[in-house]
């Protein structure tokens, strides 16, 4: 079992950005992004592998969010731009042992608490 914790959440105007943090408390997993808004079934958003596929996006987001990692620091990060109220949701990060690129929800074992992100328009 990992820990996670994610920070960086909060309200901004549409066209704005936020950077989204991710801290896992073990090494080797890797680590994605899944949003859920109102009423709404969770949604992948972003991953990257800890070994390898390199970074995958959610079609919706694919071009305005940029996801990075520090494996140093067993963290992951998430640049969002070109913000818009249809990105309103409760971010959160997730951890999988598997070490490919994962945008499956069902093969992340662990979740933080996530990080609500508000756009107004």
């Amino acid at each position: 079992q990992v820990q996670l914790a994610e920070s960086g959440g909060g309200l901004v105007q549409a066209g704005g950005s936020l950077r989204l943090s991710c801290a896992a408390s073990k090494r080797g997993f890797s680590l994605g992004w899944f949003r859920q808004a109102p009423g709404k079934g969770r949604e992948f958003v972003a991953a990257i592998g800890v070994r390898g596929g390199g970074p995958k996006y959610g079609d919706s987001v694919a071009g305005r969010f940029t996801i990075s990692s520090d494996n140093a620091k067993n963290a992951i990060y998430l640049q969002m731009s070109a913000l818009k109220p249809e990105d309103t949701a409760v971010y959160y990060c997730a951890a999988t042992p598997l070490i490919m690129t994962q945008t499956n929800q069902a093969v992340y074992r662990s979740w933080g608490q996530g990080t609500q992100v508000t756009v107004s328009s």
